[in-house]
């Protein structure tokens, strides 16, 4: 192995530390190897490269480093100091890459991969569970991170890479944004038990136009939702409570703080009755998205198969 530090600039502590690693890291597994057997031809050998390649590649690293990293003695070679300290770090790094490797070839296995699902919050208490069972009875060793948030917030998730799928209502429209319609869901008028409207089934949304609403963020789908309604029954909904949770919203209306729209409970609440909105239809549409164009592991892949098989028959009765 001959060295030659003329023919390429050393690096300088200036350099670019992007830079670096463009010229450092394909040779980081040859000098690991070298490292290992002490012997240029054994480690070529176990590369599958020919010899003359693998010293050069070691001449490079030395003289892209400005370090000695070998002392050579014919084919034989043994670490200096920086070899050592060099090599140390050389191991954690390839190490780092190859459980990153095997964590998303895992996370890609079609028997065992993971699944990052973003549904929103009303959907947490049933249908998720419900849906998920269904799911992994055919695949039960399919594992998932589960997101619950807001409509907003999932959509970034998915532009981000944090989520493959989710839940949403309204469905997004948006270039980068692939979304089905799965089905819909009423939605009803919750008043206190001691309400003016309490004794009747049916409404007609406009009669609670004098009333105080109990709504979600502004931002929440179930929010822009509210308010489309109330401008379609002719008036702006008077806003006394906001929050971030239906149930919660439920409690308020319980307390006597107000009214709301929402859909129905998994388990019916006391202190509140709901009531069918006849005008407007009081409905929301719920869809699956996802990022458009971006591939598929086979997990995430047949859970949305199995997701858009459900049109029509996603909520429970």
């Amino acid at each position: 192995m001959v060295h030659d530090r003329s023919s390429e600039k050393r690096l300088s502590h200036s350099s670019d530390t992007d830079d670096t690693a463009l010229l450092l890291v394909p040779r980081l597994a040859y000098f690991a190897a070298v490292a290992r057997h002490e012997h240029v031809t054994r480690a070529a050998q176990e590369l599958g490269v020919p010899q003359s390649t693998l010293s050069r590649a070691m001449v490079r690293l030395e003289q892209d480093l400005g370090v000695a990293l070998f002392a050579r003695k014919g084919r034989t070679v043994s670490l200096t100091a920086a070899g050592r300290t060099f090599l140390a770090s050389v191991e954690r790094a390839l190490g780092d890459v190859e459980r990153a490797a095997d964590a998303v070839r895992a996370d890609a296995d079609p028997y065992a991969g993971k699944v990052a699902f973003g549904f929103l919050h009303t959907m947490g208490s049933e249908t998720v569970p419900a849906l998920l069972r269904a799911f992994r009875a055919d695949h039960p060793k399919v594992r998932f991170t589960l997101v619950q948030n807001y409509g907003e917030a999932m959509l970034g998730g998915l532009r981000t890479g944090e989520l493959d799928l989710c839940l949403t209502s309204p469905l997004p429209d948006a270039p980068d944004l692939a979304a089905r319609r799965l089905d819909e869901q009423r939605l009803r008028l919750v008043v206190p038990d001691d309400h003016r409207l309490a004794s009747r089934k049916r409404v007609r949304l406009a009669e609670a136009a004098d009333e105080y609403f109990v709504t979600l963020e502004t931002g929440y789908g179930l929010r822009r939702i509210t308010d489309d309604l109330c401008a379609q029954a002719g008036f702006t909904p008077r806003v006394a409570f906001e929050g971030e949770e239906a149930e919660t919203l439920r409690g308020l209306v319980a307390a006597g703080l107000g009214v709301a729209l929402l859909p129905p409970p998994a388990v019916a609440r006391p202190g509140v009755v709901e009531l069918t909105v006849t005008a407007p239809r009081a409905v929301r549409e719920i869809g699956l998205a996802w990022l458009d164009g971006h591939p598929d592991t086979p997990p995430v892949a047949a859970f949305k198969r199995f997701l858009l098989s459900r049109r029509g028959h996603l909520l429970p009765d």
